[in-house]
């Protein structure tokens, strides 16, 4: 059996021990293992008129090539935001674009899954462990639909795959978060100042909710829960003046948004239809500077928090879920997602991550009214309150 193995969208720490894992569990129950580089790019820029394809796009993977990759963060197959059935036409790759093509506006997209599966069938993959979020997966479903044998892997530090309660790069995501929330009372302490902490979360404010929980902070903005800027100001006055050191810490979700404003974006949007977060945390900075006369200190952590090596639960969860997964493609069970529910190892059909939604459940962990965390019944919540 060959076994194809890709990671797609965003990088999390624990994805290299992943890739090891199914590594060294396939070749040792006699199955051989090809990592697709750049995520579903690597099957998209796959020119079957060269001969460097390997290298370049794919890679033969063996326990001497993967042997220390579990001591980095990151995906040493690397990443892309690739999605091969809505290629804008100045993305199609060279040798694959024709004078029709040409004649398409730039944001015209063309469906090149016709070629994916041919280049699947050309690098002979009996099966594809595909490892990503929502977006890398929602094309692994539709592999799954054109026949391809596929098993998917949860990953993203945000946890916001349904089907799921854990996915690879969340408890990271959370730990460097609040290392580096409690790191920067400090600076507020010292100058006696309002800091606002802008955290990744696009949806779901889980990552930033769960950090905030757990670094004490004064208040917290999650995606799910428009906020009132001036009644933050008011709050954070409070907060302020009760603290002995006189400052405050605000946490926020890239994703938050004021009381009848929108999300802030900029940039052109991806494959997959998202243009780049960042910029509510400066916005909600310079309204508290000029709503309260205090300074204020901004620090957006964004790429910090998936960065660098894995903590020990991710490390954990990356090398359980790659055995798993192994485990399914050498039994030739496929069309599943390997999850966490309740705490115990499962899978799912790899359909249902396209079901639902996975968002903070406000009533049971967020206060609406005062900005803040607020665990409403915490007996029988699982280890992470999901």
């Amino acid at each position: 059996m060959r076994i194809g193995i890709l990671t797609g969208g965003g990088d999390v720490p624990g994805l290299n021990p992943c890739i090891k894992a199914v590594v060294y569990r396939a070749i040792d129950n006699g199955a051989e293992v090809v990592g697709i580089r750049r995520g579903w790019g690597g099957l998209l820029n796959f020119d079957f008129n060269r001969k460097d394809n390997e290298g370049d796009n794919y890679v033969h993977l063996n326990k001497l090539n993967t042997r220390t990759i579990d001591r980095s963060g990151g995906t040493f197959l690397h990443t892309s935001r690739t999605n091969p059935g809505k290629v804008k036409t100045d993305d199609i790759p060279s040798f694959l674009k024709t004078t029709e093509h040409e004649k398409l506006g730039k944001d015209y997209k063309v469906d090149f899954t016709p070629h994916v599966l041919k280049a699947i069938e050309h690098l002979g993959i009996d099966v594809l462990i595909t490892i990503g979020g929502d977006d890398t997966q929602s094309y692994a479903v539709r592999m799954h639909k054109e026949g391809v044998p596929v098993i998917a892997i949860p990953k993203t530090m945000d946890n916001d795959v349904f089907g799921t309660d854990y996915c690879i790069g969340f408890s990271t995501a959370v730990t460097r978060s609040v290392d580096f929330i409690t790191a920067l009372r400090t600076v507020a302490g010292s100058h006696e100042r309002i800091a606002v902490v802008e955290l990744f979360g696009r949806n779901s404010g889980e990552t930033a909710l769960i950090s905030a929980y757990l670094a004490g902070v004064d208040r917290a903005l999650i995606s799910e829960v428009p906020f009132d800027v001036e009644k933050l100001a008011r709050f954070v006055e409070k907060d302020k003046a009760s603290n002995p050191s006189n400052y405050a810490v605000v946490t926020m979700s890239e994703g938050a948004h004021l009381l009848g404003g929108q999300v802030v974006e900029y940039g052109e949007a991806d494959a997959y239809g998202h243009r780049k977060l960042g910029g509510i945390g400066a916005v909600t900075e310079q309204a508290l500077k000029k709503l309260t006369g205090v300074h204020t200190v901004y620090q957006k952590v964004a790429y910090l928090m998936r960065s660098g090596e894995p903590d020990a639960l991710d490390r954990m969860v990356a090398i359980s879920y790659a055995n798993l997964a192994t485990d399914l493609a050498l039994k030739k069970e496929f069309g599943k997602m390997v999850a966490l529910r309740e705490g115990k190892y499962t899978t799912v059909p790899i359909e249902t991550l396209t079901q639902g939604l996975k968002r903070v459940d406000v009533n049971e962990l967020y206060d609406s009214e005062n900005y803040r965390p607020k665990v409403a019944h915490l007996l029988g919540k699982p280890m992470f309150l999901y």
